[in-house]
């Protein structure tokens, strides 16, 4: 999935080693605002590694374009989704997909209905 927008804040990054294989791992979360959208919405994702998130090179007020993944997590009985970026790019005028309108899929015009009351040369077979 791919999502539009201002970076508006950038978290803490956090960090540590994994317990099993004693390897440092980092991750970074941002918060994206849509834009261009009659009610612009809040996003958080994070970016995995320390190498990506050099390679975003993020900054507030940077306008970007996010491909993400969404993954659902269970911890003590509550669920949490993750989403997590796998792509940013800064370029929001070439690469940027078209918007999407949620729950109205575009479709072409509908045809006209034939008006039922308009004269016709056909013959009518009504007894009336």
């Amino acid at each position: 999935m791919d999502i539009t927008g201002k970076i508006i804040a950038a978290l803490e990054p956090r960090s540590g080693v994994a317990k099993a294989s004693g390897n440092p791992w980092k991750i970074q979360e941002y918060v994206l605002e849509t834009i261009g959208e009659q009610y612009p919405k809040k996003m958080m994702f994070s970016i995995f590694g320390e190498d990506k998130i050099q390679q975003a090179a993020i900054n507030i007020g940077d306008e970007v374009v996010v491909s993400f993944d969404i993954n659902a997590r269970e911890f003590n009985g509550r669920w949490y989704n993750d989403i997590r970026a796998w792509r940013v790019s800064h370029d929001v005028n070439g690469a940027a997909p078209a918007p999407q309108q949620p729950f109205a899929p575009a479709a072409a015009a509908p045809a006209a209905a034939p008006d039922p009351f308009a004269p016709s040369n056909e013959k009518d077979d009504l007894p009336f």
